[in-house]
């Protein structure tokens, strides 16, 4: 698990009255250094180029980044949550997310250009699906967008997006399913996607096997799937 890091910026400029003279800051997560580093660097030098100061944070897991939000969730502006992450399956790692912080702006980046993925992630409600595979000045372009890269936005949110190829998520099946599900389905689902068994969830849940078969039966019939096997397959 990597620990927990953020910038050595010193401490931003305040105007009058002790109101920050930057955006905000922005938290990164990706268990990928690379990545990270280069967000980072993409970031930073653009805010500079129009005198804005912007601090960003890294995380290289969920319950870092989790972690990380919860101390500065009062900067934190805007997230950037990679989908494969060792401690996620699938939207887990969003799902938890937004089951603790349900107001935070977070963009997700994934790998694949996914449909399910793209339209899970957007009707739990992130503000884009982005692909690990686009250059990453769209990911500081959507970041601009956001307004926090102007010195003093009070930010906006632009609407959600999924890559062009994407379209009509919104009415989709699997939209609906993810908007349904309650925060036990959704603890249930995530169990599922990581290969555990009714018994084994009935015991990390304390519920009865049969509780955990009829929550399974309906998250099935929920995706339109007859096994878990499809249902993993979809969500990956």
């Amino acid at each position: 698990m990597a620990s927990l890091e953020s910038s050595s910026n010193p401490p931003p400029p305040t105007l009058e009255g002790g109101i920050p003279a930057h955006p905000g800051a922005i938290l990164v997560v990706d268990d990928h250094d690379l990545l990270r580093l280069g967000v980072r660097a993409l970031v930073q030098a653009q805010s500079a180029s129009t005198g804005a100061s912007i601090e960003v944070f890294e995380a290289g897991s969920v319950a870092d980044a989790l972690a990380l939000y919860a101390k500065h969730r009062e900067s934190i502006r805007l997230v950037l949550l990679d989908l494969a992450l060792p401690d996620t399956h699938g939207l887990s790692g969003l799902a938890e997310f937004r089951l603790r912080y349900p107001s935070a702006r977070i963009v997700v980046l994934s790998g694949t250009g996914s449909t399910s993925l793209a339209q899970g992630a957007v009707a739990l409600g992130a503000s884009a699906f982005l692909p690990k595979s686009a250059d990453l000045k769209e990911v500081v372009g959507f970041i601009r967008a956001c307004g926090l890269l102007e010195p003093g936005a009070s930010g906006i949110s632009p609407p959600a997006t999924v890559p062009k190829a994407l379209g009509g998520y919104a009415e989709s099946a699997q939209a609906s399913a993810w908007q349904e599900l309650t925060p036990r389905q959704m603890q249930v689902l995530q169990w599922v996607l990581e290969g555990k068994a009714n018994k084994e969830i009935a015991q990390l849940a304390n519920l009865s096997e049969g509780t955990v078969k009829n929550h399974v039966s309906t998250i099935l019939l929920l995706f339109g799937v007859r096994s878990r096997a499809q249902l993993i397959s979809s969500l990956r």
